[in-house]
Formats: structure tokens, C-alpha cells, sequence
């Protein structure tokens, strides 16, 4: 009897991150929101600075950079045009992170079904993954705005998970930051990190995970 390719592989599913696991768009999401702030006249911030501010979901930056400006504007007269500039800024730098297209080029030829759970707004998703053509890698894609509760809530790593009929401790969660671990925590789901992300205060020297990778491709080894 022939077995599985897929069995080789520990993990039945594997579910990434995208934003500084996948893909290196801080550059693009700094522009969008420096182009938010100078439209209600506050100064821009640091590349470096909007980096601690990326992974909550797009209200919660937003909210964080206008506080840290010292302003008390009504979010929802800003989010609006906050979202034009994310969209025009989604594809004008972003980049994949080295060994990212290798380790999912492998998972794939080991038959391993692969998911992204992203707090990115879901309608940016799916350009983004066509411009760099991952849109055929990933059977399910969760956006930030796809359920009730995003990151670091628990919800869509289980909703994932019962999606392929696979319990949450049986598949992997891959990410690059405290939101990412916090909600693999949440789901009793396994976790590995890679460290060239935007950890946001995860101390990826002690952290309880799998792995810590310097390049995803050591997923192909565990």
C-alpha cells in the first residue's frame, strides 16, 4: 500500500501569517498611514516606529499612531482614508521574505494543505498574494475582518482548523510576532516563529515554540 506523501510532513496543516512572516510590506503600510497623518496635518513617524504599531488590525494602528501625535480625532472621519492609502500604497514595494516561495514550494510538493490568518483587512489580501502568484497556494484565507474576532483571539486558528477537519493540535501556526503567538496560545495550537518579522515585544530568545527560524525554509526540516 502506497503512502502518503503528505505523512512524511508532522503537521496535517499548516497556517501562516502574512504581514512579517510571508511578506515584508512595512515600508508600504508606514507610507499609507504617514499619508494618513499628513492628512490631518501631524507629522510623519519612522519606518522603525510603525513597525511596533503592525499587528492588531488596521483601526488599532491607526488608533496608535494618532495617539502617540497627541490627537484626539474621531477615528471613524479617519479610517476612510486611512484605507485609500493602504490600498494605493499594497503593491508599491512590498517584497517576500527570503526562503518564503522555497518553503512553500516544498510543503506543497509534500501535500500539506496551507492556510493564511492575517489581521490585514481581507480585501487586500487576496491582490497581494496575486501579485507575488501565491493566490493558487493557500485553501483558505482568513483577513482580520473575516470573523467576529481576529488576532490574538484563538477564533480563526479553530475556525481553520474545523475547516479541514483537523483539531488545533495537530496543525501549525507559523508567525513573526506577539499576536501571532498570543493567539496560537489561545487555540492550543503549536507555534513557530521566524525572527525576521515585527515580534512587538515577543521575546523570541525565550518563547515556548517549535521553532525559531531565521528563514522559513527550516519548516521543510521539522
Amino acid at each position: 500500500m502506497e503512502v502518503s506523501i503528505a505523512l512524511s510532513y508532522p503537521y496535517p496543516l499548516v497556517v501562516f501569517d502574512l504581514d512579517g512572516t510571508l511578506v515584508d510590506s512595512a515600508a508600504d503600510i508606514a507610507e499609507a498611514l504617514n499619508r494618513t497623518l499628513q492628512d490631518w496635518q501631524l507629522p510623519r513617524v519612522p519606518e522603525a516606529t510603525v513597525l511596533t504599531w503592525i499587528g492588531d488590525g488596521v483601526r488599532r494602528l491607526v488608533e496608535q499612531a494618532f495617539t502617540a501625535a497627541g490627537s484626539n480625532v474621531d477615528l471613524d472621519a479617519v479610517m476612510p482614508g486611512f484605507m485609500r492609502h493602504y490600498e494605493a500604497c499594497l503593491l508599491r514595494s512590498p517584497r517576500l521574505f527570503d526562503g518564503v516561495e522555497a518553503a512553500l514550494q516544498g510543503l506543497r510538493a509534500r501535500e500539506v494543505p496551507m492556510a493564511i490568518c492575517t489581521n490585514k483587512p481581507s480585501a487586500l489580501v487576496a491582490p497581494l498574494l496575486q501579485h507575488f502568484g501565491l493566490q493558487d497556494v493557500f485553501a483558505l484565507v482568513l483577513g482580520g475582518d473575516s470573523l467576529p474576532e481576529r488576532k490574538p483571539s484563538g477564533a480563526p486558528l479553530r475556525h481553520i482548523a474545523a475547516h479541514f477537519g483537523i483539531a488545533p493540535d495537530a496543525a501549525l501556526m507559523v508567525g513573526d510576532s506577539i499576536t501571532d503567538y498570543r493567539a496560537a496560545v489561545d487555540a492550543r495550537m503549536p507555534v513557530a516563529l521566524v525572527r525576521y518579522g515585527y515580534p512587538r515585544g515577543l521575546d523570541l530568545d525565550t518563547v515556548e515554540a517549535v521553532a525559531v527560524m531565521d528563514d522559513l525554509r527550516e519548516l521543510l526540516a521539522l
